[in-house]
């Protein structure tokens, strides 16, 4: 290295392969050699890299000038660099995608580093004997990962190696790599939605589809509370798991049994999945509830409220707050009084209508319904947007209402009269209730301002109502 290249600015470069960025690294030399910080974390993640969490180091030594490898995408994101020594580096996107078969080639020395996110090809060819060539990289080697690998030769990609590949040293596995045409794409990482059969769960596969990169996963497949859940999966394939799998029957979490189950799955569940998402840089998403508040707030709740809760279910959703809220990645999505493909409080106003009963409906508790499509909606544009990680409320707009006036508005739409229905206090119509009954927060409206923010607003809960009994009709 000569001494020009000493003393530079740490810097950034944008490569025309997204995420594919170069770094011009200082180093410190004299009379006895040189010095460098080859990985700063605090520094490098300050310029915008992602803390992409390295657990290997591996580096690969070169005897001769002109030693070629490549061109190889694993599944794990790289950080490349050059102890000794010059290469000539080339990267091409083999992620699936409009950047599929891009390409982009540099020389690295050890002034210079590279980070080569996941699924993107790295070869090499060296241009000074004695070169280390080093990279960290944030998963282990595993035979059952999905890798892709490209020929050094191909056409498409057209590579220009400073010394031609057939004056080189290649391996017989490297020269017999497949053209571009050939490549299976690598597909982004996985993401996985539990509780797939429930209400929001339902609404999640009609909002993510049935691409092969997302999974569902039911009790029946997958148990949350099972002791071996962290070699259940290979989880550094997954980039997001959305955890709709919840303990939701307040009354019953009242009883002995009903307690143990509610910590069960609220809380110790959450645990693994935080601990999983933790340990394997994974984006978790957590639905939380209403029922983490007192209901004595005059104005609507926000995400940064104390939480107060009165029962065992909300006790449970606040205690799983807390522990997701210690994963470097995660949303907690705070919602109320959900509506869904489902047995569910619109759902029973609408079959007592029609059978002509003439029900009592609390009308002493304020809040806003939110369907579960909104709620789908909003998790996907929070992942897409990649907002910043947090707490958002998600609900319905509109002015703030009770069960009583909502239960009107099912007898109004399904053209019955509104007048059949008596309104109650939560303690007249619990009174003769036959087992314990959990109390409900009386103020239940969350404010919206913060997932405003991020450019996504929920439809008026008054619509959304409407086009849920238009579809239920048909």
């Amino acid at each position: 290295m000569t001494v020009t290249e000493y003393g530079k600015a740490l810097s950034v470069t944008e490569t025309p392969i997204p995420g594919l960025v170069v770094f011009d690294l200082p180093v410190h030399g004299d009379a006895r050699g040189w010095f460098k910080e080859n990985w700063q974390r605090e520094k490098m993640t300050g310029l915008g890299l992602p803390d992409f969490g390295p657990v290997q180091n591996n580096i690969s030594f070169n005897d001769a000038v002109g030693t070629t490898r490549g061109i190889h995408a694993e599944p794990w994101d790289k950080w490349v660099s050059v102890a000794t020594g010059r290469i000539f580096g080339a990267w091409v996107d083999l992620r699936e995608g409009p950047t599929f078969g891009a390409v982009y080639t540099t020389e690295l020395d050890p002034s210079k580093a590279i980070f080569v996110p996941r699924g993107v090809g790295n070869s090499y060819q060296t241009l000074a004997p004695d070169t280390a060539y080093t990279y960290l990289v944030n998963d282990h080697w595993s035979p059952t990962a999905e890798y892709s690998f490209l020929n050094l030769a191909d056409e498409t990609a057209a590579i220009d190696w400073p010394i031609p590949l057939e004056q080189v040293q290649i391996s017989e596995k490297d020269k017999n790599h497949p053209r571009l045409a050939d490549v299976t794409p690598i597909g982004p990482k996985r993401i996985l939605v539990t509780g797939a059969n429930g209400q929001l769960g339902r609404a999640l596969r009609d909002q993510f589809g049935d691409a092969d990169h997302i999974e569902y996963a039911t009790r029946e497949n997958l148990d949350l509370t099972s002791p071996d859940l962290a070699t259940a999966r290979r989880w550094r394939d997954y980039g997001t798991i959305i955890n709709a799998a919840a303990y939701t029957a307040v009354d019953t979490a009242e009883t002995p049994t009903g307690r143990r189950d509610a910590w069960a799955a609220n809380v110790t569940a959450v645990t693994a999945l935080a601990r999983i998402a933790t340990d394997n840089g994974i984006t978790l998403v957590h639905i939380s509830s209403d029922y983490v508040f007192d209901g004595t707030s005059d104005t609507p709740y926000t995400e940064t409220d104390p939480i107060a809760p009165l029962g065992v279910y909300g006790q449970t959703k606040a205690a799983g707050d807390a522990i997701v809220a210690t994963v470097p990645r995660h949303y907690i999505i705070r919602t109320s009084w959900v509506i869904g493909d489902g047995h569910n409080f619109v759902r029973t106003m609408a079959t007592l209508a029609e059978r002509g009963i003439n029900p009592t409906v609390v009308a002493d508790q304020t809040g806003r319904p939110t369907f579960t499509t909104t709620i789908a909606a909003g998790i996907q544009h929070l992942l897409d947007t990649r907002a910043p990680h947090g707490t958002y409320n998600i609900t319905g707009t509109g002015q703030p209402t009770t069960w009583y006036d909502i239960a009107r508005a099912v007898y109004q739409h399904t053209g019955h009269d509104p007048a059949r229905i008596t309104p109650v206090t939560t303690d007249q119509y619990y009174a003769n209730a036959a087992g314990p009954v959990a109390p409900r927060p009386a103020h239940s409206t969350l404010n919206l301002t913060k997932l405003e923010t991020t450019g996504f607003t929920t439809p008026n809960w008054h619509e959304s109502l409407k086009l849920y009994l238009t579809r239920e009709r048909t």
